[in-house]
């Protein structure tokens, strides 16, 4: 066959509207209109924050969705369609430069989103996300109220058990340090809290923790643990303050098996 202008132009249509069939039409005609067993609508508040997901461009670095191959931060279901029932843009994104967000209701309390979003480093020291505090406070809290959601009716299961614990926890912590740490060991398994720290406190060991500390924890609880992070102001409770705990870890109180298990799960309710 001789190549000609006219066959090259009818090959180069036929090869785009080909694509454009593969990629654009044929995944409408398959696309149910109707709703995921999880789909709820969303509340004026969690609109608003859409709206300023998407003008913000939150979606250049966080995606909304779980592929059958993710395996990570939020990763408890696969993606459905009807999880984007009626929302207008459908903004789902592509990048992973930061977790992807699409189950993120509920997995922290709404303070550590408000902490988070005046200044990421606020809870985690090497974020490379942009601080928001600028927003002001009522679009902060429509953003939380949006993060909130992720995951909609699961979402909501979530968040119903924070507000429970959060409660718990509160009011553990006004009773004072004591009745505090009481109440954190009453929510450790019996099997776990007299179990001592199989890894030696060599200098080798300590230094390791000490840069693992900074990198995860000072933000919350302070350079010397007194529960005074740039974090600290935000979270209600206060993070521990662990230079009041002497007594409790010299009486052999605050020991390794409690220590690994707070810091493996956290303590639900807290941030």
């Amino acid at each position: 066959m001789k190549m000609t202008p006219l066959m090259l132009i009818l090959g180069g249509l036929l090869v785009y509207w080909a694509s454009v069939a593969a990629m654009l039409f044929v995944p409408m005609i398959m696309m149910e209109d109707m709703p995921s067993e999880i789909w709820r609508p969303w509340t004026a508040q969690e609109s608003a924050g859409h709206d300023l997901y998407v003008r913000n461009g939150c979606s250049y670095c966080h995606s909304l969705f779980i592929r059958a191959n993710d395996w990570g931060h939020g990763a408890v279901r696969i993606a459905k369609a009807g999880d984007y029932y009626q929302q207008q843009p459908a903004i789902l994104g592509t990048e992973r430069t930061g977790p992807d967000l699409s189950q993120e209701g509920g997995l922290r309390p709404d303070d550590w989103h408000t902490a988070h979003f005046v200044n990421p480093r606020n809870t985690s020291p090497l974020s490379i996300m942009p601080a928001w505090e600028f927003l002001g406070m009522d679009k902060i809290r429509a953003l939380t109220a949006f993060m909130q959601s992720q995951g909609l009716l699961m979402a909501d299961d979530r968040m119903n058990r924070q507000t429970y614990w959060k409660e718990q926890a509160v009011a553990a912590n006004k009773l004072g340090p004591d009745s505090n740490i009481e109440w954190l060991h009453s929510q450790i398994p019996p099997g776990w809290r007299m179990l001592p720290n199989p890894y030696p406190a060599s200098d080798d060991a300590v230094e390791r923790g000490t840069v693992i500390y900074e990198e995860f924890c000072v933000n919350c609880h302070g350079p010397m643990g007194a529960g005074d992070g740039p974090a600290a102001p935000f979270l209600d409770p206060r993070p521990l303050n662990f230079t009041t705990l002497r007594r409790h870890l010299v009486e052999g109180r605050y020991i390794g098996g409690i220590l690994y298990y707070q810091v493996m799960n956290g303590i639900t309710g807290s941030a």
